[in-house]
């Protein structure tokens, strides 16, 4: 598989619409998550991340502007346990909520299907990553439709052990621009994670979104051994 750098990779498409990395630091010390959302329309642009518990959420810049919540708000990042999860809609409580009855993160997401938003039917992408016996595996997975006909969803999960440091996985919502927006195709790619602090990490992937559609951007550095975590937002709208 081809491995790009961060910077090749979203230089790549004007418009990956909203992206999970998560991979392994290259001293091997740390579990490295990102999530970015990018938006077109004026109501997904007026949105930013706030801090909400161990976790994120999203809510509007300005209230006065928001024509519709649905599939707007909700919360990308939680916390259960030794689990950190990620995904790009309210899927992320779906997760939480049956994973802390005993389902696994595939089963939670059994019960859940790509987005309503026609005739986009954008996929719902979600991580997660567990942290056991001072090491990390983490899992992705996508929900999409079977290429745009919405009588049927196709359920991808893809699961990585003991991962390579300096190494990370990348899935994002959209192959690419278009209209409708083409859902994505394949693995997660693989990038390089460089060895960087999360300051640093943080502004190469901000700088690096499109200028014109990118909205806020979440980083988290994970210290394997510990379970301590340091985080970052950076919002387009303050």
């Amino acid at each position: 598989m081809e491995i790009k750098t961060i910077k090749e990779e979203l230089n790549s498409l004007a418009y990956h619409g909203r992206g999970i990395i998560i991979g392994k630091s290259a001293d091997g010390k740390k579990a490295i998550t990102a999530y970015f959302i990018m938006g077109r329309s004026e109501n997904s642009r007026n949105r930013v991340f706030v801090e909400d518990g161990e976790g994120i959420r999203t809510q509007a810049f300005d209230e006065s502007k928001m024509t519709d919540p649905h599939l707007i708000i909700y919360a990308p990042v939680r916390v259960l346990g030794n689990k950190t999860i990620v995904t790009n809609g309210d899927q992320t409580d779906t997760i939480y909520n049956l994973m802390d009855k005993q389902m696994t993160f595939e089963q939670a997401l059994r019960t859940r299907e790509f987005e309503d938003d026609a005739p986009n039917f954008t996929p719902r992408i979600s991580g997660i990553i567990r942290l056991e016996e001072k090491d990390m595996n983490f899992a992705m997975s996508i929900l999409k439709s079977a290429e745009g006909d919405d009588s049927s969803c196709q359920r991808y999960t893809f699961a990585y052990s003991n991962p390579l440091a300096g190494k990370a996985k990348f899935i994002h919502t959209y192959k690419c621009d278009g209209n409708p927006l083409p859902s994505f195709e394949g693995e997660p790619k693989t990038l390089e994670l460089p060895n960087c602090d999360i300051d640093d990490l943080t502004n190469l992937i901000w700088e690096n979104l499109n200028e014109d559609n990118k909205v806020s951007l979440f980083v988290r550095y994970i210290d394997i051994e510990s379970g301590k975590y340091e985080s970052r937002i950076v919002n387009k709208n303050n």
